[in-house]
């Protein structure tokens, strides 16, 4: 990070903005620098970084300081990055933001992807060179004033004149890209409450709207995930940061477990959970935990753990009568049934099923056939 210097965020003489990405960290080696996150824009001859509150916050790294570049994969947590090694930092480097690092390379951390079109735009740049190229100088000459009636700028004169105009421009640009943020974040928050109308109408059952509308609707909220996820940087961390957690996966779930029947395994929960988070993923030791307090928080789920291990979250209401009363009712229509036909007709899991059917089992309401053919439920006649 030592290699960052302080600048204005405008464009030089004969250079052109590449590509630009927004949602980036950066990276001090290994460590997190201490920087918000913002926008990097990769033009001609540099790498810049601006901070997306204080745009007098820009930074800026010249091209022709990368040794070379790789990428780094995303896993679970963490995402994307480009690490990028550079040259020593120079003696006659103008000031920055780290005035000494001890690591040789940097990390472009992107919290909202583009990483894969990033790396391709600068493989070409780093190819291309461009930056090398020399800037090409105006001559001033004795015939100008007896060319056509057309006034010429030439000289250092019409150099200043293109080097402010260039720099009206580029600014004019990099307000208006920042206006279209703001407007863009905007829209968000109002996508967010119409989701939550739209939530409210499908629950209700309200008004005028088709089974293919409420299909539509969900896949639509499903998209758009959490408006505000808990995390550590918003709640800390320790028991508040679990307690906060459980009430939101309360809220969450709710409705996912009234269309499966009122129980789902934690592994399905992980799942939905970490999709609707979007980026900001959730550890399943932070899903145990905040499930766990489901019950001393008086919240409308409960984390339960079956004989074989098992653990699901289901409805309160969901009692452990209703479930050997449903599986059964069921195994005596059919006369026996398997886990995975049993699954097919409550539309759960075979997980969830099988544990249904072993808790009825348990309870002297259902025996089993364990053969070759598998595992085989029939009423308890004995």
């Amino acid at each position: 990070m030592d290699r960052f210097a302080w600048t204005n965020g405008l464009l030089e003489m004969n250079e052109t903005l590449v590509i630009q990405q927004r949602g980036v960290k950066l990276y001090d080696g290994d460590d997190k620098a201490k920087l918000d996150v913002g926008v990097v824009l990769l033009t001609t001859h540099r790498l810049i970084w601006r901070d997306h509150k204080n745009h007098e916050c820009c930074i800026a790294l010249s091209l022709s300081q990368i040794i070379y570049f790789e990428e780094q994969a995303a896993g679970i947590g963490k995402s994307a990055k480009i690490v990028i090694h550079l040259y020593p930092v120079t003696a006659n480097k103008e000031p920055g933001p780290y005035q000494q690092s001890k690591f040789p390379y940097i990390k472009i951390s992107f919290k909202e992807h583009g990483q894969i079109e990033f790396f391709r735009r600068l493989t070409e740049e780093m190819t291309q060179k461009r930056w090398e190229t020399p800037v090409p100088q105006t001559i001033s000459t004795a015939t100008g004033s007896q060319q056509t009636g057309k006034t010429r700028a030439v000289g250092i004169v019409g150099i200043e004149r293109k080097i402010e105009q260039k720099r009206k421009e580029t600014e004019q640009n990099i307000s208006e890209a920042f206006e279209d943020l703001s407007q863009l974040m905007v829209k968000a928050k109002e996508m967010v409450e119409l989701s939550r109308s739209i939530a409210n109408k499908i629950k209700d059952k309200h008004g005028d709207i088709t089974e293919d509308e409420t299909i539509r609707f969900k896949s639509y909220l499903l998209s758009m995930g959490i408006a505000n996820p808990v995390t550590r940087e918003t709640h800390g961390s320790g028991t508040n940061y679990h307690m906060q957690l459980a009430k939101q996966l309360g809220d969450m779930l709710l409705a996912p477990l009234e269309e499966r029947g009122g129980m789902m395994a934690l592994t399905e929960v992980y799942c939905l959970v970490n999709r609707a988070r979007g980026m900001e993923l959730l550890s399943p030791e932070d899903l145990v935990n905040a499930c766990k307090m489901f019950e001393s928080m008086q919240l409308p789920l409960r984390l339960r753990v079956f004989d074989s291990g098992v653990m699901v979250v289901q409805l309160q209401s969901h009692s452990e009568e209703e479930m050997i009363a449903s599986a059964l009712d069921n195994v005596t229509d059919k006369g026996s049934l398997t886990s995975e036909e049993f699954a097919k007709l409550l539309g759960l899991s075979v997980l969830l099923s099988k544990e249904r059917l072993l808790l009825a089992e348990k309870m002297g309401h259902l025996c089993r056939d364990d053969s070759v053919e598998g595992l085989r439920f029939y009423p308890n006649l004995f």
